[in-house]
């Protein structure tokens, strides 16, 4: 009996409180916005997509709760065969994966759809903390970041074929965050995306003058081009962004009230329970809603860069910081398209929109974090 004393100590010692709490009220908010935002999506049965989602969220728990118990560490050791594996699935997507609305990104397992690109989010993030972990020398210059750039590389374009330009955006931010904790100068990386966003803007130049060829959607290069020009085709490409703007803008201060939001409720606002669910926070909630739920997110990515600082080793630290760096990535895109500052990428917000990989993805990785701060070091307080 005296035994399990201990451990259960150890045990809630690897518990960051302010975390779990941040998560739990993203949590909140999202089941309330799901709600309302299905309320008239299927009349005969109006919450079947809260309960999907709940259903979704003891998966999620369940995944978060096996990554915080598997030791990081040997995750860390095993990261080449991790690495191999993570190459193999998103090469099987290109062969037998199914597809849907113009992408292949699924795998049929029985009743389910695995989605090999979000896993590879946490495989990349793993492997890369282990690889620059091994380094020999710190990362002063941009060529002797290199080798981690190929490292990610390889799988961004696995996944960019697919085509998935929302997950291969968050594999490069991740990238960008890691190799900032590792010594390479902001400045150096800050030129690296000017130059990139340049060659991007040439090459959507080149296409709608010369032809030049894309690794893009028809649908993806319409949502660029209405990103860089508003007022274009405001009934069809540009119909979602401007719904949004409506919805978001007419929220007011307080909010229309949860069930109450007239571009929500009146299915103008498309997409409103996944991609825009933030407009419709906006609109039934409110500026002190959106407030609100920014809020958490900045005390959770605080919470887990606390936890990178408390790490017990570096590889420890990495991985907490390409968690960190992967979510708010997601945040900044996500609600940057809703309010017009940022393209139109499908890319969910994360504990918040409706589906169950993206809650599954980021569970797991606060369950990393846990998994790293339970095992801190000793001498740090």
């Amino acid at each position: 009996m005296t035994a399990m004393v201990p451990r259960r100590r150890a045990w809630l010692r690897g518990l960051d409180l302010g975390l779990l709490v941040a998560v739990a009220g993203l949590i909140a908010f999202s089941l309330a916005a799901i709600a309302s935002a299905s309320y008239s999506m299927n009349p005969g049965d109006r919450f079947y997509f809260v309960r999907r989602q709940a259903l979704w969220l003891a998966v999620a728990l369940a995944a978060g709760v096996a990554a915080r118990l598997v030791d990081y560490r040997l995750l860390v050791a095993w990261a080449a065969p991790l690495y191999l594996l993570n190459l193999g699935l998103l090469g099987a997507v290109l062969v037998v994966g199914r597809e849907a609305q113009g992408a292949q990104r699924w795998i049929a397992l029985g009743p389910f759809d695995f989605q090999p690109s979000e896993l590879a989010k946490l495989i990349v993030i793993i492997t890369l903390a282990a690889h620059l972990g091994r380094r020999e020398v710190p990362l002063c210059r941009l060529r002797d970041a290199l080798p981690y750039v190929l490292h990610v590389s390889v799988p961004l374009l696995f996944v960019l074929v697919q085509p998935d330009l929302g997950t291969s955006l968050v594999l490069g931010a991740v990238l960008l965050g890691m190799l900032y904790a590792a010594g390479v100068p902001g400045a150096r990386l800050a030129a690296v995306m000017g130059v990139g966003l340049s060659v991007a803007a040439l090459s959507i130049w080149a296409h709608l003058n010369w032809g030049f060829p894309l690794p893009l959607r028809e649908y993806q290069l319409n949502r660029l081009l209405v990103f860089l020009q508003p007022g274009r085709d405001p009934l069809g490409a540009g119909y979602h962004l401007l719904q949004s703007k409506i919805a978001i803008g007419s929220g007011d201060f307080w909010g229309k009230g949860l069930f109450y939001g007239t571009q929500n409720q009146l299915n103008f606002l498309p997409n409103r329970h996944t991609d825009f669910i933030f407009s419709v926070i906006g609109e039934e909630l409110g500026f002190a809603g959106g407030i609100a739920v920014l809020g958490l997110y900045c005390y959770l990515v605080y919470r887990i860069l606390r936890a990178a600082r408390l790490a017990g080793d570096s590889q420890g630290g990495f991985l907490c910081v390409g968690v960190a760096s992967m979510l708010s990535f997601h945040v900044l895109v996500n609600v940057g398209m809703t309010v017009g500052i940022m393209p139109i990428t499908g890319i969910p917000l994360p504990f918040v929109s409706y589906g169950g990989s993206s809650l599954v993805t980021s569970m797991a990785g606060v369950g990393l974090v846990l998994n790293v701060y339970g095992r801190r070091s000793r001498l740090r307080f």
